[in-house]
């Protein structure tokens, strides 16, 4: 080959690295990893405590702004008077208002009275009496002014709580069994574990800065009732023939614009190796995790690409340096546990599941609710990932009047079927992603579809959510609701895609979609009228909505009569 040949050739280009550590690509590959790598994200609560907080809004730097005040579950929330069609097409600093939305976590434990009530006066003093409960079992504000988070962070402290990491490339709020230490069919309360995971590792900077958000989920409850399918990371209750209780671990779960379902090691880890365990899976997701690009960095895609095998080797071998014992999966339940409604506990008390309407409460109904645990001697309450509080440890004598006193303040332990199943994102009354607004309209759904079936006899849920992020599982609903702009009489008016038939537990899969069906929200009520009629009239005995839509014409699946046989009369 001559020299002017060889120089015509071109040469093989390298393979583009994802940014993983552990293979030696930990060069900043965007903006993200950029801010990370300048200031590690904790350093920020001295600068909102000592510089911002005093200098006010304006004095913030974008950087944090944007970006490492998340480490402290603080995000912007959306500036009024942009509509949907703005979200991707105005910039980024002029959809920020001048107020926040703050998270607190409650990583499973048990909320004494004080503590219910802590949360209640902040949004009363702070957060214009806006408190929602979300399906991570945080308590999320609205309205919050930078000049007032010192003092935020005061009363939190004060109630053994914080907004540390609610947000953030880092080690999200846990999901832990809302009647963990109580329920009476319980397998293993992991409580402990949870408590040690937080004590360990949350504000410790081996692990404030990963990929991307890492959810972490632990149930010993054999209703898997902390959705396990679709975290990070979840340790779910199994029993060992010889071993006896202890759990599993699922790793890779997560929805939003790709969703994938956790994949089961197959494994037995006694309670007390739960935390390394859970250092070990945070640790490959540190340092093999994709950090090229954002949308691929969330850890369901390494496990995607390595499959099950590779992951538990990676894991055993150059982080726990030991083999995991193995054992066969725990069976799955059927659908999901949201312990609503009265039930007994194993030390005989019983604790009691109330349902807000799609989460949203707010600081006068939590300081009313403090008022109940303290007037009836209720230990306190833990949050649920379906929106939900449960009561815990109230004496048979008084369940009744408290179910009474609870109704007063809008939190029923008997919900109707709609009320209890349904869910809804903050939507674009806050959130500078959506598109959509979602709980004022799941709010209306609710009222309207309890008016038109009263009786429901079974439950069908329904997951609102106000972009594609999937915040609210929308994919995993009977009927998941994903909003978008639609077009109606040639103009573009907010509406959903429709996901139908998803399903958590033995059942799992992501709902179905119908090719270039969307659904208007003002048509919203008529369609879902529409589709739940259709179920009722031709479902078999015992067939749930979730098998129903598996076999269902397409044409009752979009909300449309039943087209005749040829022939038919």
């Amino acid at each position: 080959m001559s020299d002017q040949t060889a120089a015509r050739t071109p040469r093989p280009r390298p393979k583009r690295g994802e940014g993983q550590w552990a293979l030696g690509h930990r060069e900043p590959l965007n903006k993200n990893e950029q801010s990370k790598k300048d200031d590690n994200p904790l350093n920020v609560r001295a600068r909102i405590i000592n510089i911002y907080s005093k200098r006010g809004f304006d004095s913030i730097d974008p950087a944090d702004l944007r970006g490492r005040f998340r480490w402290m579950g603080l995000y912007t929330q959306r500036a009024p008077g942009f509509d949907g069609g703005k979200t991707a097409t105005v910039p980024e600093e002029e959809l920020d208002d001048r107020y926040f939305m703050l998270r607190v976590r409650s990583d499973g434990r048990l909320l004494a009275p004080a503590a219910v009530r802590a949360l209640g006066t902040i949004g009363q003093d702070f957060a214009r009496d806006t408190a929602d409960v979300t399906d991570r079992a945080n308590i999320q504000y609205h309205w919050i002014r930078v000049e007032d988070v010192p003092a935020i962070w005061d009363r939190l402290d004060e109630a053994g709580l914080s907004s540390l990491e609610a947000c953030g490339d880092s080690p999200r709020p846990f999901l832990g069994s809302p009647v963990a230490g109580v329920a009476a069919d319980e397998i293993i309360d992991g409580s402990s574990a949870l408590e040690e995971i937080y004590r360990r590792y949350i504000g410790d900077p081996a692990f404030s800065n990963l990929p991307r958000k890492f959810k972490t989920a632990l149930t010993g409850h054999p209703s898997h009732d902390v959705s396990p399918e679709t975290n990070d990371v979840s340790f779910v209750g199994s029993v060992h023939p010889e071993h006896g209780p202890g759990f599993d671990v699922w790793v890779g779960g997560g929805l939003s614009t790709n969703p994938m379902l956790a994949a089961k090691l197959g494994v037995w880890v006694p309670l007390e190796d739960v935390p390394d365990v859970w250092e070990g899976v945070a640790s490959v997701f540190r340092d093999y995790g994709y950090r090229r690009l954002r949308s691929r960095a969330r850890l369901k895609f390494l496990v995607s690409d390595w499959g099950v095998e590779k992951f538990r080797e990676v894991l055993e071998t150059e982080y726990l340096a030991k083999p995991l014992v193995s054992l066969d999966s725990p069976v799955s339940p059927v659908g999901h546990r949201d312990h609503i409604g009265v039930h007994e506990q194993k030390d005989g008390k019983f604790y009691v599941g109330v349902a807000p309407t799609a989460g949203r409460i707010s600081g006068t109904t939590l300081v009313q609710l403090a008022d109940l645990l303290e007037e009836f001697g209720v230990a306190g309450v833990r949050l649920t990932p379906y929106q939900k509080i449960v009561l815990i440890g109230v004496e048979p004598a008084v369940v009744e009047d408290l179910l009474a006193r609870l109704d007063e303040i809008g939190l029923s332990a008997r919900p109707s079927n709609w009320r209890r199943n349904t869910m809804a994102c903050t939507g674009i009354e806050f959130c500078k992603l959506a598109i959509v607004d979602t709980k004022e309209r799941a709010r209306r759904l609710v009222t309207e579809l309890e008016r038109r079936f009263p009786e429901l006899d079974t439950p069908i849920s329904i997951n609102v959510n106000g972009c594609p992020n999937a915040c609210a599982r929308t994919q995993v609903a009977d009927i998941g609701l994903k909003g978008q702009l639609v077009m109606a009489d040639g103009e573009q008016v907010e509406g959903f895609q429709v996901h139908l038939g998803g399903a958590t537990g033995l059942k799992a899969n992501f709902g179905r979609k119908l090719r270039a069906h969307k659904v208007t929200s003002a048509g919203l009520d008529d369609y879902v009228t529409a589709v739940v009629t259709a179920y009722l009239e031709d479902r078999q005995d015992g067939e749930s909505f979730a098998d129903w839509v598996v076999r269902a014409d397409e044409q009752l699946l979009r909300g449309e009569p039943r087209l005749q046989e040829v022939g038919a009369p």
